[in-house]
């Protein structure tokens, strides 16, 4: 097997376990970053064993069609669940976007753990992340409920223009000619 899991152009499955990974640290550090700089710390230790961590407790992937190198993935995550203040984990949705033919390669999901590395246990998820995800899950509702009108509104303007083509009484299917 060569460098970075290829084997004669194929990329092996296990490295999307790998891009989803290093997503989720990529999108951790964006809260640390962008959203929420008072907590930049707190945010970055996420991923490391020094206090609160996270831990990858399950993975599940569904593989939509086999990769070949070369090309470049896109991660993407998002809350599947609104957080909770009972909670010590967190589901993530996970899309792994092949730049080349613009698809989807795989969807993931993660169900995350929030340990504790100095006590040794798990511990729910502590307050600013609760606030930051909060916010993240009212935002991804958000704009569900906007692009889900425009999806629908889309859907209807092609239901009409099929019934004014090709859905309607006398239509007739043209064959083409061979």
């Amino acid at each position: 097997m060569g460098r970075n899991g290829f084997n004669e152009g194929h990329i092996n499955n296990t490295r999307y376990i790998g891009y989803a990974e290093s997503g989720r640290v990529n999108w951790v550090q964006n809260y640390a970053r962008i959203h929420d700089t008072a907590h930049r710390k707190d945010w970055e230790e996420l991923c490391t064993s020094k206090g609160n961590g996270m831990i990858l407790r399950s993975i599940k992937t569904d593989f939509k069609f086999p990769m070949s190198w070369p090309d470049r993935v896109s991660v993407y995550h998002k809350l599947r669940s609104a957080p909770n203040t009972a909670t010590d984990s967190f589901m993530l949705d996970v899309l792994i976007l092949s730049e080349r033919h613009q698809r989807a390669a795989a969807r993931c999901i993660e169900d995350i753990v929030v340990y504790d590395y100095r006590q040794g246990q798990k511990t729910s998820l502590p307050s600013f992340m609760l606030e930051q995800f909060s916010k993240t899950w009212e935002a991804q509702e958000e704009a569900k409920r906007a692009n889900g009108s425009k999806a629908l509104e889309l859907m209807e303007r092609v239901r009409r223009l099929e019934k004014e083509s090709w859905d309607r009484e006398g239509a007739v299917e043209d064959r083409g000619g061979c």
